[in-house]
């Protein structure tokens, strides 16, 4: 296994990094095990949400299973939602496109390396959540750690060096399989182990350190991360060499096969729910780690009269977080929901029934299988007129997008970028800027109609295509 902590891109690291950064590792090997010598068998089993992809997840077994010839892997962990939601889109493309795609999360294992990335991910929960109810430690801690911390070309160091310890979950993988990472860490996991074919998919606008896998193609999906990229300009105090544009591609927006093909008849239909007056409908989501739930439920209380009114419909996905609509229910007890709670054939039926039929009231929507959870919000964005979500993977879907504050400041460009391409709005940072946000767009349809005009035509531009374009890059394919 090549070491990749002392140099990234022919960049060096310093020593007092690159010790702290094997310290770490032996401290997740002190605490879990070496489990190097491991001969981790594996196996398939079936992902029930993803049957119509015909998609696999990657378990544990008493023995190996053969890949499918067609295999295309898809490496991911839990992390929020986002990670999974950007591994549903490359999931999707690649059956799309002919492949059979299996589901490879690094977290879920009991192993070493999986072990080290749950620590991790509960560490930036619980500060996720710190950050919404402690404005000192957002401006002090999460905001620049999220924005400037990150972005250091020495925070890679530590990353490379821990991703190591994912290497044993690899070792029954054949080499070539096409593979595609969703986070950093499932594309070093794989570099170190060998794999050949390996795509790092950034779901960020705003360039990091921390997404840095040398040895693997990065696709990025705006202008702005690729020129961050190819220079590196930030990432150190002083100029450094850039990732050299063989491996550094920008393929546009991971967007699902299912949200495209039929985009143009979803606008259609939407122009038309604005030429006759029905009620808008706005799609809310609780993000994966559950936070900014002060901002959500002021959104909800305002948007109620205009529920009542049957000027909005509103669909709420908790996710898998019952906790929060508690919570909600707590503190608007008069609020009356549809809910489909752990039905999942239900809310499909009725999405299918509201596509050209009515909707109206509050539909509150809760799986705790995390794949329900995820995906339920891709089932009601075709038949919504608005998405409500804070600037994160969800920035670069193709649906008219009203931004909430960001929750870490490496979301900020996210929100910029949408703006600009015109399918979103601002981001709007408070309850007040919000809630006159959402006013204006209830009371002036032609803002909807502008942003819905916008897809189209960027539909036509290729730009919502990233995720096919990363399939094409993992087989080997020009693009």
């Amino acid at each position: 296994m090549k070491d990749r902590t002392k140099s990234i891109f022919d960049n060096p690291i310093d020593d007092k990094t690159v010790r702290a950064a094997e310290r770490s590792k032996a401290k997740f090997l002190k605490k879990y095990g070496d489990d190097s010598a491991a001969d981790y068998k594996l196996g398939f089993k079936e992902i029930d949400t993803l049957s119509f992809l015909g998609a696999k997840n990657i378990v544990f077994s008493d023995k190996n299973e053969p890949f499918d010839e067609k295999a295309l892997i898809v490496g991911n962990i839990r992390m929020g939602f986002g990670h999974y939601r950007i591994s549903i889109a490359m999931a999707s493309c690649a059956a799309a496109l002919g492949y059979k795609p299996y589901w490879l999360d690094l977290a879920s294992f009991d192993a070493t390396g999986s072990k080290m990335i749950r620590e991790q991910n509960d560490l930036y929960s619980l500060a996720s959540r710190i950050s919404q109810k402690s404005r000192l430690f957002n401006k002090l801690v999460w905001e620049p750690m999220n924005r400037d911390g990150f972005k250091k070309i020495t925070y890679n160091a530590k990353d490379q060096k821990n991703s190591e310890l994912l290497v044993p979950i690899f070792e029954n993988i054949p080499k070539d399989i096409p593979y595609i990472a969703t986070h950093v860490w499932p594309s070093q996991g794989a570099v170190h182990a060998g794999m050949t074919h390996v795509v790092n998919a950034i779901p960020d606008n705003w360039p990091m350190g921390l997404h840095l896998s040398e040895g693997a193609i990065h696709a990025v999906q705006t202008p702005y991360a690729y020129l961050g990229y190819k220079t590196l300009n930030g990432f150190a105090k002083t100029p450094l060499k850039g990732i050299p544009g063989s491996v550094l591609k920008e393929v546009g927006c991971f967007i699902d096969h299912e949200l495209l093909v039929n985009l143009e008849e979803d606008d259609r239909l939407r122009k038309e729910r604005i030429a006759s007056g029905a009620p808008m409908r706005i799609l809310m989501t609780v993000g994966g780690a559950g936070a900014g739930f002060d901002d959500f439920a002021a959104m909800v209380k305002h948007l109620i009269p205009y529920v009542r009114a049957k000027k909005v419909a509103l669909f709420i996905n908790f996710g898998d977080h019952k906790e929060v609509y508690e919570k909600l229910i707590a503190i608007l007890p008069d609020i009356k929901c549809k809910t489909y709670f752990n039905n999942y054939d239900q809310l499909t039926a009725f999405v299918k029934n509201i596509r050209e039929g009515n909707a109206e009231g509050v539909t509150a929507i809760y799986h705790d299988d995390i794949f329900r959870a995820v995906y339920s919000t891709n089932l009601l964005m075709p038949v919504s007129d608005l998405l409500v979500t804070k600037p994160s993977e969800l920035a670069y879907y193709p649906i008219p997008k009203v931004f909430m504050k960001h929750i870490g400041g490496h979301e900020v460009y996210g929100a910029i970028h949408g703006r600009e391409y015109g399918d979103a709005t601002d981001e709007y940072p408070d309850k007040k800027s919000m809630a006159e946000a959402l006013d204006r767009l209830i009371e002036d349809k032609e803002i909807l109609t502008h942003m819905i005009d916008r897809i189209e035509e960027l539909k036509k531009q290729g730009y919502y295509d990233g995720g096919y374009r990363c399939v094409k890059l993992a087989v080997g394919e020009e693009i």
